[in-house]
């Protein structure tokens, strides 16, 4: 069966196929990739992968070690567009060449689009409708030999797979509904022998219950060097353009995240590269597209001109082809795309397209090729939208046009509503609905509903898809309902934030823009009000100003903390100091320390009111936290028990580099653990305990874990009252441990005799390159023993 290529596909022609030939090996689906929309997904964490090792193509179906089996079921996700199919292609026509999968005698790949066709199947008719060119008399040995069954696209299954609810079938001649028959070869009831790989949305693979997948890998985005080695293709006859495209993608972060997508950098790249040739050396900047609802305006605009090689002259063409019949064409295809939306059905059949008025035969070729896809399937043809996206959009065209003039609720098909006159009813509708969705798979939608509103889409798709100035009348009443929704006191959500990208849709930037202001200028105190925090939600995910570091220190309390925290996970660096958080507070963010989303590297927490159990809170987060790399608790009140919850977190944790714990109150109790957790933790690098109380027995028990550790680098013990006793006892643990860096000894009580010690100690080390002893009572016959021991060390560089 020959599949048509998508005019958005990131083809092995036009890009690198490395990131398909490398999956990531992850765990399980996070509750973001469960519950939000693709682009939502990629907004979120910036198109940056959670921390996953990777697995060659060529090993996805081995054993990871020599005491394991191999998976029997293996799930592949990836947003739309980011090439699933094309791995399933790339796979066969490798293991076709002998190339790869040499365990496997027989890879049979299906679509769900091509299952769709079908009511029912038995389990041998399944297999044969798999591998139609066995003969069959040979069917006995594919379902007995090392077989592997592809089940492509579960995103497009019309059914959905329940396996709470599922008749159980061990019969392999007996037809079942489809989706049955899915849910019992994936149980094992069915071709237990059979190895099975499905690939999927990540929204539609969680219908597989984790305990049943094997093996669960997912498809990396393009990184920088992809996106520009792809752009370098798309526009290979013209190398000043695609330099162009690509520094204006690279100057608009939420565009260039969105380009990790293969699909969407081929729509962006596009629509951008045709502006830009069309508009010559009379290009004003401010004319490129910026938003969502620009781009995909600019490739219609570009789609209606026939290959996107278009110039001014052909603007006639334009014209010729927006006549009434064209009109009603997309008309209908929009109606198609919102109820399929609605529905959320991505494939149709011929029927669906007779339902909604669609006629092929009438549509531009041109326009076919890039608006609705064909593929032909053994009982009937199917037809889908080259991306989810582009129905969203045309859906959006056809709410935004019968809003005007529909009496009735238009999410309801068939069937009387309750009266809804005028558009402003319609997309207050239109935005309850999109906030109400679990999954948020109407966030887009409504995107572009409002996008459809501003001056510059209007003005690409005037006199085609939009009445000329038309949005005069609507944007003012849209962007006050819009900014009443953010008004409301309610948790920050994918969705609120959706509310403020449907702003920035409309060229109403004010509010994020004043907020990102007072981001820079640490000036947010008093600021935070609903509509702020979901703003400010939108450019933790969005502004560059926050990609680093994100600063709401002296500026939350905990009712806007808590209505924040489910969008602080994929902050990489994030400084909560000096809030007046307590242990209350720590609770929920111990919650989303612990979240499989969170890709938090660095947190502050320095001059709160945090005590024993709030500290609990965090340390239990870190028993599972794999993202975490730094901690800072200064000046805090965890005490000997907090020290004691830290300790135990660090006997597990294999992540966390630093650990701050200044001025907490730790003393002689609280070192006896954290001594204990060092003696076996060698992935910690950095500890600061000044002013801690940790006295001589408590330096003891430290320095005993210095002659077992090898990983710590900078030991911070200033303030601390060590004396004469602590310096000898961390002299002997220096005698052994040869890769300590930095040690600050300042302000300890340390007298001639402690120095003496110290310095014997010098002469043997050959790891320590910095010394701080400050403030202590060192005199001349203490500097004589330090100028010996420095005849001696080859390896000091500072010494204070």
């Amino acid at each position: 069966m020959e599949t048509p290529q998508p005019w958005c596909d990131a083809s092995p022609g036009l890009a690198s196929l490395e990131r398909l030939t490398n999956l990531l090996l992850v765990e399980g689906l996070t509750d973001l990739q469960q519950k939000q929309h693709d682009f939502v997904q990629i907004e979120a964490t910036r198109g940056v992968s959670h921390f996953s090792k990777k697995i060659p193509l060529e090993k996805l179906f081995l054993p990871l070690t020599r005491f394991s089996i191999p998976p029997r079921i293996l799930v592949t996700v990836g947003v739309a567009g980011v090439g699933k199919s094309t791995l399933v292609k790339l796979f066969v026509h490798a293991w076709a060449k002998g190339e790869t999968g040499k365990g496997f005698e027989f890879v049979l790949p299906l679509t769900f689009r091509e299952l769709n066709t079908y009511d029912k199947l038995s389990g041998e008719r399944l297999m044969r409708l798999a591998s139609p060119h066995v003969a069959e008399s040979s069917f006995p040995s594919v379902a007995g030999a090392r077989t592997l069954l592809i089940l492509d696209g579960l995103d497009e299954f019309k059914r959905p797979l329940d396996f709470s609810d599922t008749v159980v079938c061990t019969d392999l001649q007996k037809e079942i509904q489809v989706d049955y028959l899915i849910t019992n070869i994936i149980r094992g009831n069915l071709l237990r022998e059979v190895c099975v790989w499905v690939t999927s949305r990540p929204t539609a693979a969680g219908q597989i219950p984790g305990g049943l997948v094997d093996r669960m890998t997912e498809i990396q985005g393009f990184g920088d060097a992809d996106i520009e080695d792809f752009l370098g293709r798309l526009f290979v006859e013209n190398q000043n353009l695609s330099n162009g495209v690509r520094e204006h993608l690279k100057a608009h972060k939420s565009l260039y995240t969105l380009c990790t997508v293969p699909s969407f950098c081929r729509v962006c790249g596009s629509a951008v590269g045709y502006v830009l040739r069309n508009a010559g050396c009379s290009l004003d900047a401010m004319a490129l597209p910026k938003t969502l609802s620009e781009i995909y305006s600019y490739y219609f605009k570009m789609a209606l001109c026939g290959d996107g090689q278009a110039t001014p002259k052909e603007a006639p063409r334009i014209e010729q082809a927006a006549n009434s019949n064209s009109k009603k064409m997309m008309a209908c295809l929009g109606r198609l795309a919102f109820y399929g939306l609605t529905k959320r059905k991505y494939v149709f059949t011929e029927q669906d397209l007779k339902t909604y008025g669609v006629d092929l035969s009438s549509l531009h070729l041109g326009l076919c090729n890039r608006l609705l896809l064909k593929e032909e399937m053994p009982l009937s043809s199917v037809y889908y939208f080259p991306h989810l996206t582009f129905q969203e959009f045309l859906a959006a065209t056809y709410y935004y046009a019968s809003a005007k003039r529909a009496l009735f609720d238009l999410f309801i098909e068939s069937g009387m509503s309750w009266p809804k006159l005028g558009f402003l009813n319609h997309f207050k509708n239109a935005v309850q609905r999109a906030l109400q969705s679990e999954d948020g798979h109407l966030d887009v939608f409504v995107r572009f509903l409002a996008g459809l509103l501003s001056p510059r889409v209007n003005g690409a798709l005037s006199d085609w898809l939009l009445v000329r100035d038309e949005q005069q009348g609507y944007r003012s009443q849209v962007v006050a309902v819009l900014q009443s929704l953010l008004a409301m006191d309610q948790a920050v959500s994918c969705r609120t934030v959706n509310l403020v990208r449907c702003l920035h849709e409309i060229q109403q930037v004010e509010v994020a823009a004043h907020l990102e202001e007072a981001l820079k200028t640490e000036s947010l105190a008093g600021r935070l009000t609903p509509a702020n925090r979901s703003a400010l939600a939108y450019l933790l995910q969005a502004s560059e100003a926050c990609r680093e570091e994100a600063n709401l220190s002296s500026c939350l309390d905990h009712h806007s903390f808590q209505s924040l925290l489910s969008q602080l996970l994929y902050c990489r660096n994030l400084r909560l100091d000096n809030n007046q958080f307590k242990d209350g507070a720590m609770d929920l963010l111990g919650s989303v320390l612990s979240g499989k989303d969170c890709h938090i590297q660095k947190i502050s927490l320095a001059e709160n009111q945090i005590g024993n159990k709030g500290t609990k809170a965090l340390a239990r987060s870190l028993m599972v936290n794999r993202s975490l790399l730094a901690l800072d608790l200064r000046s805090n009140s965890i005490g000997p028990q907090g020290a004691k919850a830290l300790a135990d977190a660090l006997k597990i944790n294999q992540r966390l580099l630093s650990l701050n714990l200044q001025n907490n109150m730790i003393k002689e109790d609280g070192m006896k653990p954290l001594a204990e957790a060092l003696a076996g933790n060698h992935t910690l690098r950095t500890l600061h305990l000044e002013k801690n109380g940790v006295g001589p027995q408590g330096c003891k028990r430290l320095a005993e874990a210095l002659k077992k550790n090898w990983g710590l680098k900078e030991l911070i013990l200033s303030g601390n009252c060590l004396g004469d006793a602590g310096a000898a006892a961390l002299a002997e643990g220096l005698k052994v441990n040869h890769t300590l860096l930095t040690l600050d000894l300042q302000s300890n009580s340390i007298s001639d005799v402690g120095v003496t010690a110290l310095m014997h100690a010098l002469c043997s080390n050959q790891g320590l390159i910095s010394l701080n002893l400050r403030e202590n009572s060192i005199s001349q016959a203490g500097a004589c023993e330090i100028a010996r021991a420095l005849r001696a060390n080859g390896t000091l560089q500072n010494l204070e």
